[in-house]
């Protein structure tokens, strides 16, 4: 049985402080005060394995896209990934890495626990169960490879937030996303300028005429993101 409304939107607001906590100067990427507070806080069940505190699933899981849930779901499988990836590189750091990097790549990954666990426990007993990752592709000994894999992950998760947006009904779930996709594309801005400075806003994500960043359906997000997923994924009414 899916969550209530009124419930629903009464734990997006309180999980809402998450996303409004202010930046602490050291790192245009960090929270501070009561902001990194809380995403210690969030991440506490997470210290042991730095991951999502209920098994991968065997049979594969459904997005519905046919309501609110089924994008809010969406867009939690996808922050289970980049979760899983950053956590993997924060661990065990390509050597590559000089200290700052490894201390915003820190950063990153409670960014996106955060985010995580945000749609984990907003969703309740409507949330899809955890996924299994496939990073094979990855070299995560080398740091070209880390780079490359972050910049596939946040430039997608920008765009498929931007796509998704259109299918969100409720306004407070429409905020909240915008809030999410703004930060991960702060990521993204940062991960591509160290690649190669200057490329933020590169045109193959930003249109140079409208200004505007790129929008992907569910359907191309998810066949990109396919291959860092073991868990079948299965998609209805989109």
């Amino acid at each position: 049985m899916k969550t209530e409304p009124g419930k629903e939107l009464e734990m997006l607001q309180k999980e809402n402080s998450i996303l409004t906590a202010s930046l602490h100067r050291r790192s245009f990427l960090q929270y501070a005060g009561a902001g990194a507070a809380g995403i210690a806080l969030i991440a506490a069940g997470c210290k042991k394995d730095h991951g999502n505190d209920m098994p991968p699933v065997n049979g594969g899981v459904t997005l519905d896209f046919k309501d609110d849930f089924g994008v809010l779901n969406y867009a939690y499988a996808l922050e289970q990934l980049e979760a899983a990836f950053y956590v993997q590189v924060a661990s065990n750091p390509p050597s590559g890495f000089s200290a700052i990097e490894k201390q915003y790549f820190q950063d990153i990954q409670y960014h996106e626990i955060a985010h995580r666990e945000f749609f984990k426990n907003a969703l309740g007993t409507a949330a899809i169960g955890s996924l299994a990752v496939d990073f094979s592709s990855i070299n995560f000994t080398d740091r070209a490879s880390v780079l490359n894999a972050a910049k596939a992950f946040e430039d997608l998760g920008v765009a498929a937030y931007n796509g998704a947006g259109v299918r969100i009904k409720t306004d407070a779930y429409l905020v909240l996303a915008g809030k999410i996709v703004s930060v991960e594309a702060r990521h993204a801005a940062y991960i591509r300028d160290l690649i190669s400075p200057g490329s933020f806003s590169g045109p193959d994500v930003v249109d140079a005429t409208t200004g505007l960043d790129q929008a992907l359906t569910p359907d191309k997000v998810l066949a990109a993101a396919g291959k860092y997923i073991k868990t079948k994924v299965n998609v209805i009414n989109l």
